[in-house]
């Protein structure tokens, strides 16, 4: 089915954005609410797989795009960042604000959570003072009675004066009734005005001499009391995108700057000025939602919120929530270990198989075997060393992490290690992120998004690459296989090296935290902001769709992003071991000249340098130091960790120098992959400059003390 393209809105900042249409009479409609309220559940309900995702134009904001039908006509779903308010303290609140105001959607779904519908209703009453085209949908009624919460939606309906449907988005009931209340609404020819919230008595006035010389002006579709408004709490970006929208400046219009003048002078008569004012603004949404919910909502008392606070008390308890935080660290690990073992071996094997076929089509085809073994050798056994090894522990680690996500623990994670990251002037939403960057630290990286602050934002970002992620995990695994875990039955040795890798990782986690204190303290200097941390309920999660959506979206994302630095990381690689100086092959003089600087690090050229050629995908450091030791011309597969312990020891491994691989491993440059996410999230080669040398410096100096310790003892 083709999609035609269409550019909705004006061009204004955050709002300007193809729109995917089928047909011209589709509607577009924006779903907009408050985060953990079911949004995306219901958006993905709505549209099933017909979705399009991509960037706003200018922002790090993801958004996403769907098709559904309803009664023969069609719908564009446009679900907009979720945001506790419009008043833009976030990209995701500029965004969602901008895309409502300027990119003109038929309608709007404001999704609310029937469980803690007040402090929703602030998002529906900020919505309502843009448009009336606004349909409520009360989601997570199944919660709400579990919880004994009971609402009176028509009562709801007739003090909003706008439609409002009950749904369970998961069981996909009551969204039929909420696409056709919102195109009964969409059809009313003078549709019913909403709730028009009453402020203090001075911010009315103030607001009534700005609408009249503001309905002078050609506003497009703009209500000139949001304007008036919005121009009393002065909110820069939005003057900016303002002007692009009406094609003129506000201000510099004689009517419109002399009211503005005169509302601003009456406002600091009775001392609402800066933080006052706005706060006077918030306090009458917060009392508005409160007087509509009073007689709306009825709580009895429920068993299972009883039993949500007593997990609670458990899982964010000083004594008992870090040992379980790190036990499931333990137990995902572990998960990841063993049921990547016998996938991987699987698809290197057929991988492998199909170079043989490749090597033979090309000669067959005439090619010269230096192209062959280019093509052959180089590329493409490199890219099967990537896919085979970092495909199968993603498609098991982001499911599992996307299941905690999904059950509502993350957020925990986030709340017990919150504090520490404020005593390091960082955001306690990196705890999120830094989770992410166990899967991919390019995966967490782009979920540093979250982060509103752009300075802790960057402490994320710069910080991310100290946990490890799964293409590290290999090498890591088989060091302590080899070295530290010794014989055993195949069990004993993944519950060793998941016990003895999460050791590994809790030092990655306490450098993350030096780290960004150092950060903070320094080249990134400020005060750790506040910011919502919602505890959403524990729910059961969607395993299908879990599965599914960390694959699609998380999985195959990265893969990709690694594969086309492989690909050009492989054709190096071979042309170094087979183009010969001297008789010595490229590899051969380049680790040689290496080996003096990696000998004080604990390490040997060889090592070195295959952590220099990994820069690419870090699944291939082992590959190339087995070729490099053994002279062969292209990567070479070891039988088994028996066999690669007899070749590393043979060429001058011991305890000390797998210690220091490991530490290695751990904190060095970021892959490319990682590398190329940083300049796209940040736009500057010099905080990626930065996010490369910090964890490399740090490695660097955790392995020079290492290894001159131990050889002092």
């Amino acid at each position: 089915m083709g999609l035609t393209h269409e550019s909705v809105g004006r061009g204004a900042a955050g709002s300007s954005l193809t729109i995917h249409k089928q047909h011209e009479t589709d509607r577009i409609i924006a779903l907009a609410g408050n985060p953990n309220v079911g949004k995306s559940t219901v958006f993905n309900a709505l549209t099933g797989m017909n979705q399009h995702t991509g960037n706003w134009p200018g922002k790090t904001v993801s958004n996403a795009q769907g098709y559904c039908e309803a009664d023969g006509r069609g719908y564009v779903m446009v679900d907009i960042p979720g945001c506790y308010s419009l008043m833009a303290h976030s990209a995701e609140e500029e965004v969602a604000r901008n895309f409502i105001c300027y990119g003109e959607p038929d309608g709007v779904i404001v999704v609310c959570d029937a469980t803690c519908l007040e402090r929703n209703l602030n998002l529906v009453l900020q919505t309502l003072e843009i448009t009336s085209q606004v349909v409520v949908c009360v989601n997570l009624m199944d919660e709400a009675r579990r919880k004994g919460v009971h609402l009176n939606t028509r009562l709801l309906s007739q003090r909003l004066g706008v439609p409002v449907v009950c749904t369970e988005a998961r069981g996909k009931k009551g969204l039929k009734k909420l696409m056709q209340a919102m195109e009964k609404r969409l059809q009313e020819p003078s549709p019913s005005q909403p709730v028009q919230v009453q402020y203090i008595t001075p911010l009315e006035e103030a607001i009534s001499l700005l609408e009249s010389s503001l309905n002078k002006v050609d506003l497009h579709s703009l209500p000139s009391r949001w304007l008036a408004l919005r121009l009393l709490d002065q909110d820069e970006a939005l003057l900016v995108g303002l002007e692009e929208y009406l094609d003129c400046d506000l201000l510099s219009l004689p009517g419109v700057r002399d009211a503005l003048s005169q509302a601003e002078e009456l406002l600091n008569r009775h001392g609402l000025t800066g933080e006052t004012r706005l706060d006077a603004i918030v306090s009458s949404l917060v009392r508005q939602a409160e007087a509509i919910c009073d007689g709306v909502v009825f709580q009895f008392p429920s068993s299972a919120e009883e039993r949500d606070r007593k997990i609670d008390r458990i899982l964010t308890s000083k004594g008992t929530g870090f040992p379980i935080m790190i036990l499931l660290l333990a137990v995902v690990f572990w998960l990841t270990i063993t049921g990547a073992n016998y996938p991987s071996q699987l698809l290197a094997k057929g991988l492998f198989f199909l170079q043989g076929k490749i090597s033979q089509g090309l000669l067959f085809l005439g090619a010269p075997p230096w192209l062959e073994g280019l093509l052959a050798d180089g590329v493409y056994r490199t890219l099967a060393w990537v896919v085979s090894v970092m495909l199968p522990p993603m498609a098991i680690f982001f499911p599992l992490f996307t299941l905690l996500e999904d059950l509502g623990y993350l957020p925990r994670v986030a709340f017990n290690l919150d504090k520490y990251f404020k005593k390091c002037s960082a955001c306690g939403k990196q705890a999120l992120t830094m989770c992410m960057g166990f899967g991919c630290n390019a995966a967490g990286i782009v979920g540093c998004r979250i982060i509103d602050s752009p300075r802790e934002r960057l402490i994320a970002i710069l910080t991310n690459s100290f946990v490890p992620c799964n293409g590290r995990f290999p090498t890591l695994i088989a060091i302590l296989t080899m070295f530290f875990v010794g014989a055993g039955t195949a069990l004993f040795q993944s519950a060793a090296c998941a016990i003895l890798l999460t050791g590994i990782i809790l030092l990655g986690i306490v450098m993350t935290f030096l780290s960004s204190k150092l950060l903070s303290s320094t080249i990134l200097k400020g005060v750790p902001s506040s910011f919502t941390l919602e505890l959403p309920p524990y729910r059961r999660p969607q395993i299908g769709k879990t599965i599914v959506r960390s694959i699609f979206d998380r999985t195959l994302f990265v893969l990709g992003r690694a594969v086309s630095v492989a690909a050009p990381a492989g054709l190096v690689i071979w042309l170094m071991a087979n183009v010969s100086v001297n008789g010595q092959s490229l590899l051969t003089v380049c680790s040689g000249f290496l080996d003096p600087f990696a000998q004080l690090l604990g390490m040997d050229g060889v090592i070195l340098l295959a952590f220099i050629l990994g820069f690419p995908a870090n699944e291939i450091v082992v590959p190339i130091l087995l070729m490099a030791y053994m002279s062969a011309g292209s990567l070479v597969e070891y039988e088994s960790l028996d066999a690669l312990r007899t070749i590393l020891v043979q060429n001058g491994w011991d305890w000390v120098t797998a210690v220091c691989v490991m530490l290695f491993s751990l904190f060095h440059w970021p892959c490319s992959t990682t590398c190329l996410t940083i300049y796209k999230e940040t736009k500057s080669w010099k905080w990626t400059l930065i996010s490369i040398l910090l964890p490399t410096l740090t490695g660097m100096a955790a392995c020079a003390i290492f290894a001159n310790i131990a050889r002092l003892f």
